[in-house]
């Protein structure tokens, strides 16, 4: 078991931005461990859930944001769910994801290329466009006979169009991206 000094290396700012950006007071987590129990990724996890949030209350910014754990949590809330004080737990894994991000650690290469070819494709039309995910995807990470098996069963039940879809409001979703982008670089 590794020993975390939290006298010498705690970070209180961490911290506080964590709570600034989740809503979630993380001094309320008293370990149960109902997070970890009810977690169906626990057993991928370098760092389980109950751990993180101890380590985001002893301040240690760099071990969780290095961690594999926040970029292979799906977000399914069976932590938040189960939490017995009401924690948004899931919401606290996201924006140690965001985070993460931000600062470039990134221990998750595949899954940040799908999120990024993901977010360009909502991005450039409006709403998720399938084959042009999937076609950015194996072009960033050079996976390419991933899941090739099921494009014949999804072709013909229109799963997996040639062309984006037209939507309204095209141009509001770009003009989301376009403030976002704004605001990061004030």
């Amino acid at each position: 078991m590794e020993v975390v000094d939290i006298h010498t290396s705690s970070d209180n700012e961490f911290i506080a931005r964590v709570e600034e950006e989740s809503g979630q007071n993380v001094r309320l987590c008293y370990q149960c461990g109902n997070c970890t129990a009810g977690c169906p990724y626990t057993f991928v996890y370098d760092i389980s859930v109950s751990q993180i949030m101890r380590l985001l209350q002893a301040g240690q910014k760099q071990k969780i944001l290095s961690s594999r754990s926040i970029w292979l949590c799906a977000t399914c809330e069976s932590c938040t769910t189960r939490c017995p004080n009401e924690i948004d737990v899931a919401t606290i894994m996201d924006v140690l994801r965001h985070m993460a991000r931000r600062e470039g650690y990134v221990s998750e290469q595949k899954v940040k290329k799908f999120w990024d070819s993901f977010l360009d494709s909502v991005e450039k039309h409006g709403r998720v466009f399938e084959m042009g995910l999937l076609t950015r995807y194996i072009t960033r990470t050079g996976r390419v006979w991933t899941d090739v098996d099921l494009a014949p069963k999804m072709l013909p039940k229109g799963k997996l169009s040639i062309r984006p879809h037209k939507i309204e409001g095209r141009d509001k979703v770009a003009r989301i991206f376009k403030r976002f982008r704004e605001e990061a670089h004030k």
